[in-house]
C-alpha cells in the first residue's frame, strides 16, 4: 500500500516534493468516521494525482480501507485530547491520536521538516528518501556477500574439525555465531526491500542468489550440538532465544555454550563436543528426516556415522542396500572435498 511504485505513495511523495503538507486518514468504519467533522463529501475513485490537488486545501483527507475511493476533503478530526501526544505540530498531533484511538493508519506530511510519518495504533515510522534506503539496502548486500563468504570458511573448518573428531564447544559457538550474524544482516535488507516495494526488484534478485536457508543451517547446528535435558527442549527454542540477541552485536560465545547446555564458562569452551550428524547427513543425500533421527539414535555421533560400513547402516530401519551405498559414497565424497578445500 505505501511501498514506492504504488499509487498513494506516489501521491504523497508529489505532495511531499511540491513543499505542501498534508493529513489523510486510511478507514472509513464508524469509530474513524465519528472523529470527522465538515469538509466535503469525495467519494471519487482514489488517484495519486487526485490526491496531490485535494491536499492544496488544509483540512484532513479520508480514504477508504482498501485505498480505493477518497470519501472526505478538507476535514476536520476531533480525537479525544485526553490521549497522550508527544508530537509538537497540530497536524501530526492530531494524527498520532487519531492512530491511537482507532488504531487506523494515519499519514502527517510536514512541508517545514520535509518529511512523510506513518501512525498506526502506538507505532510511528518517519519514511525515508527512496534513494536513500537503495543505498543502504546496496551496501547490505555488500555486507552479507562479505560475511556470507566468512560464514562458508567457518562452516567448512567445522567440518573438517568434525571429520577428525576434535571439534570443541568454542567451534560449534563460533559457527552459531556467523550464521546469526548473517542472518540479521538478511533480516535488515528484507526490512529494505520491503520498504522499496517495486524499487528493490534488482536488491531481492540479488538477495536471492546470495541467500540459502540459513536458519535449517543453524537448527542442524543446533541439533548436532545441543545437549537435551540441559537446556530448552526444542533446537526451534533455542533459535529463537538466540535470534533476539541485539542486531549486529556478536552473541557471546559463552552464552550459546550456555544455552547449548554445556555451562557459561570458557572451560567449557574447550570441551570436545562430538556432532550427532544432521548438518552432514542433509548435505550428502536426500533423506527422510524420521530416518535421519534412526540413524542418529542407532550410531549417536558423526564419527560412528561415518565410520559405519554398509551392514551396519541397513540394520537401521529405512535403510535399505541402496541407500546405505548412497550414504557411504556420500560420506566419502564429504570427507574428500573438506580435506580438498582445507589443502587450498
Amino acid at each position: 500500500m505505501l511501498a514506492p511504485g504504488t499509487m498513494l505513495r506516489s501521491g504523497l511523495e508529489s505532495i511531499l516534493n511540491a513543499n505542501k503538507g498534508a493529513l489523510v486518514v486510511v478507514g472509513d468504519n464508524d469509530e474513524i468516521m465519528g472523529l470527522v467533522e465538515g469538509g466535503f463529501n469525495i467519494n471519487c475513485q482514489f488517484t495519486d494525482s487526485a490526491l496531490y490537488e485535494l491536499a492544496k486545501m488544509d483540512g484532513a483527507i479520508i480514504l477508504d480501507g482498501k485505498v480505493e475511493k477518497i470519501l472526505r476533503a478538507n476535514a476536520h478530526l476531533h480525537p479525544l485530547v485526553t490521549i497522550p501526544s508527544n508530537e509538537t505540530g497540530i497536524r501530526h498531533r492530531i494524527a498520532q491520536r487519531v492512530a491511537r484511538q482507532t488504531d487506523a493508519l494515519v499519514v502527517a506530511i510536514s512541508e517545514h521538516r520535509g518529511t512523510i510519518s506513518f501512525y498506526k495504533g502506538l507505532l510511528k515510522y518517519v519514511l525515508r528518501d527512496t534513494g536513500f534506503i537503495l543505498t543502504k539496502a546496496n551496501q547490505a548486500v555488500q555486507t552479507l556477500d562479505k560475511y556470507r563468504y566468512i560464514l562458508n570458511r567457518t562452516l567448512d573448518e567445522l567440518s573438517a574439525l568434525e571429520i577428525k573428531g576434535i571439534s570443541t564447544v568454542n567451534d560449534a559457538a563460533e559457527a552459531i555465531q556467523q550464521a546469526v550474524l548473517v542472518l540479521h544482516i538478511i533480516e535488515e535488507l528484507e526490512i529494505y526491500i520491503c520498504q522499496l516495494g517495486s524499487e528493490g526488484k534488482l536488491v531481492n534478485i540479488q538477495l536471492q542468489e546470495i541467500n540459502w536457508d540459513l536458519k535449517k543451517e543453524i537448527l542442524l547446528l543446533i541439533r548436532d550440538y545441543y545437549q537435551p535435558g540441559k537446556t530448552l527442549p526444542y533446537p526451534r527454542d533455542i533459535l529463537n532465544h538466540i535470534q533476539s540477541s541485539p542486531r549486529f552485536e556478536p552473541l557471546d560465545l559463552r552464552e550459546i555454550s550456555r544455552i547449548l547446555g554445556y555451562g557459561y564458562s570458557e572451560e567449557a569452551l574447550r570441551v570436545l563436543a562430538y556432532p550427532k550428524g544432521y548438518r552432514v547427513m542433509s548435505k550428502i543425500a536426500p533423506i527422510p528426516v524420521t530416518v535421519v533421527d534412526d540413524l542418529v539414535n542407532t550410531f549417536g555421533s558423526l564419527n560412528n556415522l561415518m565410520a559405519s560400513n554398509v551392514e551396519g547402516l541397513t540394520k537401521v530401519e529405512g535403510i535399505g542396500e541402496a541407500r546405505a551405498q548412497t550414504i557411504k559414497e556420500g560420506f566419502l565424497k564429504f570427507h574428500r572435498d573438506i580435506l580438498d578445500q582445507g589443502s587450498e
